[in-house]
């Protein structure tokens, strides 16, 4: 047999590497990224390794933020439908229609007055004080507080389609609305409104007949929860028990009586009777 010549079976072997490197990774060296050629091999000077693949960025969405609202005057709140228009009793802590009358150091914040009567007794030579205000009895300023009580009892007293509670709401928590007591409405230990957030928000409580609060009871507020847009429309009268924290604007048609040491974070407003006030703090929220 004829031996093949020595150049010829060089070049035979070389052809068949170049074939190896054009056909893929098998039999080659892939150790290098970007780079295909026989086992052993390694890239040249000029050898450019593939780019890997750049990934697309996902985008990511933006929450859009949840909007605050813009407190408003509850003056302003009730014009939009929302709260109870007070009128002229926005100036008023104490209001009633017979006689206002008081034992020991009681301090009023904003006026006190009384229409159609006139009497007003425990105030000044070391009682009750009045500050942030004056006492109107049986003047015009008072008639005309009278009025607008009349207005904003009847607005809170008509409202329609409310939420039932229970006969005594201590140890609930209630987000704004409009309620209904079955009757008459009892506060025992604490009850708590919750504003949620929002400084406008109004509640109402409807009673056919009286509102009677627990010794040491108390009305909690939170979340931007404002007395001034708290409405206790009351059918008959009110008693708010010894030390009672109480908050809001109670709209009686009778009477209001408060025991020793309660505080109101509201106005106490009766139509057609007495306010009694025993050492207590009484503070209008402003209009």
């Amino acid at each position: 047999m004829r031996e093949i010549p020595r150049v010829l079976y060089v070049r035979r072997i070389a052809a068949l590497l170049t074939l190896g490197a054009l056909t893929g990774c098998g039999n080659c060296n892939c150790t290098v990224p970007g780079f295909h050629g026989p086992a052993g091999a390694t890239p040249g000077p000029g050898a450019t390794p593939t780019p890997a693949a750049t990934p697309t960025p996902v985008p990511v969405p933006t929450p859009t933020p949840t909007p605050v609202p813009v407190a408003v005057s509850c003056a302003q709140n009730a014009i939009t439908g929302a709260g109870v228009p007070l009128g002229t009793d926005a100036t008023f802590a104490v209001l009633a229609g017979s006689t206002v009358t008081n034992v020991g150091p009681t301090i009023v914040s904003g006026n006190l007055g009384v229409s159609p009567g006139t009497a007003v007794t425990g105030f000044g030579a070391g009682n009750g004080i009045v500050i942030d205000g004056s006492i109107h009895a049986g003047d015009g300023v008072a008639a005309r507080a009278q009025l607008d009580l009349t207005t904003a009892y009847n607005n809170a007293a008509l409202r329609t389609d409310p939420m039932a509670v229970p006969a005594d709401i201590g140890g609930m928590v209630i987000p704004p609305g409009l309620y209904k007591a079955p009757v008459s409405l009892a506060i025992t230990g604490n009850v708590t409104l919750d504003g949620q957030h929002n400084p406008n928000a109004v509640f109402i409580f409807q009673m056919a007949s009286t509102l009677t609060t627990a010794v040491d009871s108390s009305v909690t507020l939170i979340n931007d929860a404002n007395a001034c847009n708290v409405f206790w429309q009351v059918g008959s009268s009110a008693t708010l028990k010894t030390a009672s924290v109480f908050s809001g604007n109670i709209l009686a048609l009778d009477a209001i009586s408060l025991g020793t040491g309660t505080t109101v974070a509201g106005r106490l407003l009766a139509r057609n009777a007495a306010v009694t006030l025993l050492s207590n703090r009484v503070t209008e929220p402003g209009p």
